[in-house]
Parts: structure tokens; sequence; C-alpha cells
């Protein structure tokens, strides 16, 4: 399988990294970058890794018209997806893309709806699901053993320097949709959701502390009342120095689950603990350095979508599986706005 890379940012190497590790399985074809000299310094400095210099391509329509690439890995920032989405689905590329798909829960629906209409997979890079200690739980939820979820717990007190608010664009509402929410707290609130099922109501504060300058916010905090009855609470942040795991914590009739970054904690109501896995530092980039995180979940990504493309099934998080999150954000950010209780769409 033949992948191009559109969008040459930190998250570029990760992918690189990632495709080098299948051991040919998944080549990289090419890059495409809106600077044509980033594109090519970038395509040279990958050439060891990937033990040759991929092409570099003039825009996303050559890359669109070329048959050779069998998928395209979409890494551009939130605000410049819409015009590559509809070129790549007209001509039936399938699209794995990073995270968050759109700015807002109404763009991100639409690019969906556009690669649906057109019959072409999408995929989304949502890697923390593609944890072992997440699967794990995942399949103990499946099968009840935690009981019936009373008490939701979810956490994510990450750090960033001013200096990566610096970065233009960085922290906006134009070109991220907004600040920790959809930028960082995205991938753990994602997850928490396969484990919970869905939000019906939430209660929400939204600041930006006086330790970043920034546009949008850095710091959330809100109360979670689930569709199932269980109750909530979220806290995110990117101002929390130096940067900790982040953690989700269940709490059912039988027992209670803690995950924190890579590693799962169990505690049963008998007493007895279960530890499974181990935590990795700030679990996925929640210090300084935002790209501190293996590969690996990357890997798992670009080889399940490679194979679902070839076997013609939905990808491990098809598009429209991304869409709740999507909603979430949308509802906390509304909710601190406007001072008020916001009640969630039931998504589709």
């Amino acid at each position: 399988m033949k992948a191009a890379l559109i969008g040459l940012g930190m998250v570029a190497d990760t992918h690189v990294e990632a495709i080098a590790a299948t051991e040919g399985r998944i080549g990289l074809a090419g890059v495409f970058a809106r600077h044509p000299d980033r594109a090519a310094c970038f395509a040279q400095r990958v050439a060891p890794t990937l033990q040759s210099a991929p092409q570099v391509y003039a825009s996303a329509a050559e890359i669109a018209a070329d048959p050779d690439v069998d998928f395209v890995i979409l890494a551009t920032p939130p605000d410049a997806r819409a015009e590559a989405v509809a070129t790549l689905a007209a001509a039936g590329k399938p699209i794995l893309m990073e995270k968050p798909i759109e700015r807002t829960a109404a763009a991100a629906t639409a690019l969906v709806e556009i690669c649906e209409a057109a019959g072409v997979p999408l995929g989304i890079v949502l890697q923390h699901r593609m944890r072992e200690s997440a699967q794990r739980l995942s399949a103990l939820l499946a099968d009840g053993a935690l009981g019936d979820l009373g008490l939701v717990e979810i956490a994510v007190p990450w750090w960033r320097p001013q200096s990566y608010y610096d970065q233009p664009g960085r922290g906006t509402y134009a070109r991220d949709g907004g600040g920790v929410l959809i930028s960082q707290a995205i991938h753990t609130l994602d997850l928490a959701l396969t484990f919970t099922g869905p939000v019906a109501h939430v209660q929400a504060m939204a600041r930006t502390t006086r330790l970043h300058r920034m546009e949008a916010e850095d710091t959330v905090t809100a109360g979670l009342d689930f569709a199932s009855g269980a109750v909530g609470s979220l806290f995110a942040t990117t101002a929390s120095h130096p940067g900790a795991a982040e953690t989700i914590t269940l709490h059912g009739t039988k027992g209670s689950a803690k995950l924190i970054a890579g590693r799962l904690e169990l505690t049963w109501r008998d007493g007895s603990t279960e530890i499974l896995g181990q935590a990795s530092g700030t679990g996925g980039g929640g210090g300084a350095d935002p790209m501190a995180f293996t590969h690996a979940w990357h890997q798992a990504i670009l080889e399940d979508f490679a194979a679902a493309v070839t076997e013609g099934r939905p990808p491990a998080i098809p598009g429209r599986a991304a869409l709740p999150v999507h909603h979430l954000i949308e509802a906390l950010a509304t909710s601190s706005a406007e001072g008020r209780a916001i009640d969630l769409p039931e998504i589709k």
C-alpha cells in the first residue's frame, strides 16, 4: 500500500516513523505542503528513515490523480481540510485524517458526509483508542465486569509553554477551532466516550489562565450527565506545569477502573486489585514536548486503515465515529459562553 502525506507539521515525523516501522507493508509515495521548499527539505530529511526520498507533489489534485497512491494521510491544521477532502473524495481516494476533523461540529459533519456520499473510506487518527490498556478496558466493560457505571472522572492535567502558543495560529478559533478541548483533551474525551457512551447534558466553565497568552481556553472544568444515568466530572488544561498523565476513572457497581495513560488499575468490590500495562510518562505528549509519545499507536491506526481499504471494511475509527467528541467539545464551549447547562443532540 502506498500513502501520500498532506501537511508537514509536528505529527508528520510520527507518521514517517510509523510507516517505516511497517517494514514495507506501507510506503510513503510522496508529500505535499503549502510551501514547496519545505516539502522538498522534508522529503530529503526523512529519506534515511524510509530508505528513499518520497516524491514532492505540487497539489492535492496531483495526489488525487496519481494511480499509485492507495490512500492519503491528511495532517493539515483543521482550517485547511475542506478543499483537500472534496478533491480527494471526488477522485475516490481513501482518507486517513488527523484529529480534529474540523473546527466545528457542523463542519466536521460536512466532511464526513462528503466522504460518505462519495463512498470513500474516512478514518480518524484518535490513536489513544489503540493502546492495549484501553482495549482491555473496553473488553471488560463489554463483558459487564464493572457492573453498572455510576461515576466517571476525566482529568487531562497537561502543560504547554508559552512558546507553543506563540506559533502562528496556535490556540486560535480561526485555525484550530479552540484551545485545550479540541487540540489536546479531544483524545481523552473521545476515548472516555467509547467506555461510557454518550453524554446527555453538560455544565462547563472554560477560561484562559494568566499562565498563557492565547485567544482560546487553556483550562476547562465541567459536570457531565451521561445518557446511561452515570454522572461525571471533567478537568482539562495545558496550564498544569510540568504536566502529568491523563486519567479516566470509572466507578461501577462491581468495581472501579483507572486508566492512567498506558496503565490500567482495577479495584474490585471484594478488595482485590489488578494492574495491567505500564504508564507512559505524561501519556501522549502531556508535557512541554507535545510529541513525546511512541509512534506505535499511529502505526496501529495506519496498518488497520490500509487493511480496511484492502478488505473493503470500515476502519477502526470511521469518520462518523469521531463526531460525538466534536459535539461534546462544542457543548462544553457553549455551556461556558452562555453560562448554562447544554443538552447534547443524539448522534446517528
